[in-house]
């Protein structure tokens, strides 16, 4: 095969060197078709020897002419068509994740017709960067963007489960604690897809921004003068928005959330740092810590005292329009039923530091009377030694103290920090029947255990026990019904109940459905432990039950307060004296006008009525 000098080459075909650092490109973001250098070589390399026959020259080059095209050259129309569409795309990604709010009450469509700054300013600076650095620079914007739309959306989600944002610092472990009940409510299988969905959206929200402002930053360098002066026009239209205070349906027309919520974000992480270190001080400081065990709880001594949290019983449940009726029935049958045994009642109204979610939060508080509303606070005062009420029965050497719970199902460390003797998680209490969506044994059973291995045998002290209450946890179905005490047994019967109970699924598609569930869920609870008081109940019984928090927004409504129901249940008339002056409702239902206070205030209002003294040198 002959070789060609450059004399040879047609003059049409020599290169104009190029005009700029981005080639020209057509209009659709596309651009223009460069010869493809191996098909041109390969053209000359088939270009007969002199004497060919013309023939032979055609039949040579015209397959090789189509194979040079691309799909691009063969559907220019459509692939116009593909450009523009996919920059489209790239502009209502880019533009949506700048103004996507962080409230689920926000997510309306005026939201995202606003002008972001952070837009207008991100394509200025693309427009100055050299093109070596726009493109890194463009790929970074992109993975940002990316990062906050994730934590908008967690925002999102923690906001309608535990009624406020999510913590960059310490609200990490509660996506494992997630991933966890959601295994218990829909099995491994449906998790399994769960983790998978929410591992894809992640890989998206990293990759897709980053990608989408590639192209935009491509396209505006290939059109930098007519990219520049839309810059400008929406720059001036942002800055007279924002000076005369023009609004889209009560929204500022003129946008900056996400610059908004990177500032809060980073005052977020600033305050917890410091409200760290400040609650470790708070914790450290305790007016009962060196109250001696003699001089601790003298008024309730030779009484069985039981602790009782009935999970996510909140103020809605006795008081929302839909689920009150069935509860506030339950509550004043109860109330009528245990004063035909002989007992009385005083209750009122505590507002927990934690809602929708994370019950170890209200537990703690109510034990150790500190305000513990986050993981961190948590993990600061369980490391202690801060008095718990139930560690103040410890103190005194005067009591047996048990932990009852049915929702460990492994160890827990705390047990040494609220003074316990025994803990039965759910492991030791014997059950052989079915779960019960999340909660792995019904209340019923529960109580029915507790009987079994601690309170019905004889003892030479007291006891004072903890018990967590589960079957009213979400999410509500299938639900337990109440049975005979001696049918029970070691809870095979509940196999035939679990069977014929809803689908947690079907439940949850309609809001009223569930929260009808959520309410029979609260009066199951409410029926077995007052049944179980009657029952077995005696003399020297004192029952202290209360709701750790309120349900998820869904059940309670948006904005609902976080106040659940606290009260007292005693045998002996001089008990309920002792707190005469907390002006309690004398029933199980608290009504509308009881007193509330703060859930860490009970510890300390406690100790002082039942005969507890600050230690010597406390702080007052």
């Amino acid at each position: 095969m002959s070789h060609f000098t450059r004399s040879d080459q047609p003059p049409q075909e020599k290169q104009a060197p190029p005009t700029g650092d981005v080639p020209q490109g057509d209009p659709d973001g596309l651009p223009e078709h460069a010869p493809d250098t191996a098909a041109t070589a390969a053209d000359h390399e088939a270009v007969p020897e002199q004497g060919a026959a013309p023939e032979q020259k055609a039949a040579t080059d015209e397959p090789t002419d189509r194979a040079a095209l691309g799909w691009r050259d063969r559907h220019p129309s459509l692939a116009r068509a593909a450009a523009w569409t996919t920059t489209a795309l790239a502009a209502v990604l880019v533009l949506a994740t700048l103004l996507l709010p962080n409230d689920p009450n926000r997510l309306t469509p005026n939201e995202f017709l606003r002008i972001p700054v952070e837009g207008i300013a991100g394509a200025a600076l693309l427009l100055l960067l050299p093109r070596k650095v726009r493109r890194p620079a463009a790929v970074l914007a992109g993975v940002v963007l990316g990062l906050l739309t994730l934590l908008d959306l967690l925002d999102i989600g923690f906001i309608e489960v535990l009624g406020r944002g999510f913590n960059v610092v310490f609200d990490w472990v509660l996506l494992g604690d997630g991933a966890s009940f959601l295994q218990d409510s829909i099995g491994r299988t449906g998790t399994i897809g769960v983790e998978i969905a929410a591992a894809l959206l992640v890989l998206a929200l990293l990759v897709l921004p980053a990608l989408a402002v590639v192209r935009l930053s491509d396209l505006m360098a290939r059109h930098a003068t007519r990219a520049a002066g839309t810059t400008l026009v929406l720059g001036t239209a942002w800055v007279l928005s924002a000076a005369l205070g023009l609004q889209i349906a009560g929204a500022p027309l003129a946008s900056r959330s996400t610059s908004d919520l990177v500032q809060a974000r980073m005052d977020g992480v600033s305050a917890t740092l410091k409200d760290e270190r400040a609650f470790a001080k708070e914790a450290a400081s305790d007016p009962y810590h060196h109250t001696p065990g003699n001089q601790l709880l003298t008024g309730l001594r030779g009484k069985d005292v039981i602790f009782t949290f009935i999970e996510s019983y909140g103020r809605s449940a006795v008081q929302d329009r839909l689920m009150a009726p069935g509860v506030d029935a339950t509550l004043a049958k109860g109330t009528e039923r245990l004063r035909a045994a002989g007992y009385s009642a005083r209750s009122g109204w505590l507002t927990s530091a934690t809602y929708g979610g994370s019950s170890w939060l209200g537990h703690s508080t109510f034990l150790s009377g500190l305000w513990i509303d986050n993981q961190q606070r948590y993990r600061t005062v369980t490391a202690g030694d801060h008095l718990t009420l139930t560690s103040a029965f410890k103190r005194t050497g005067a009591w047996r103290t048990v932990g009852i719970m049915p929702g460990v199902t492994k160890s827990w460390p705390e047990a040494k920090f609220y003074g316990l003797d025994h803990v039965y998680d759910s492991r030791e209490l014997g059950y052989k029947g079915p779960k019960f969506s999340w909660s792995t044994m019904p209340d019923q059973y529960t109580l029915s255990a507790f009987q079994r291995l601690e309170h019905g045998k004889p003892h030479d002290k007291p006891l004072m026990s903890e018990i967590i209450l589960t079957s009213s946890h979400n999410p509500w179905a299938p639900l337990p019904r109440t049975l005979p005490w001696n049918k029970v047994g070691d809870g095979s019967v509940y196999r035939s109940i679990e069977k014929a109970g809803k689908n947690p699924v079907d439940v949850w598609q309609q809001t009223d459905k569930v929260r009808t569930e959520y309410g029979k869920s609260i009066q199951y609870s409410l029926n077995s432990l007052i049944s179980y008081v009657e029952k077995y109940g005696n003399k020297n019984t004192v029952l202290v039950f209360l709701g750790d928090h309120q349900p998820v927004a869904k059940v309670s409504g948006d904005h609902a307060s976080r106040d659940v129901p606290v009260a007292i249940v005693a045998h002996d008339p001089d008990v309920l004296k002792r707190i005469s002056d907390w002006h309690w409702t004398p029933s199980l239902n608290p009504g509308h006008k009881a007193p509330v206070w703060r859930m860490d205030t009970f510890r300390n209002r406690f100790l002082k009525a039942y005969g507890s003294h600050p230690g010597p040198g406390s702080p007052r």
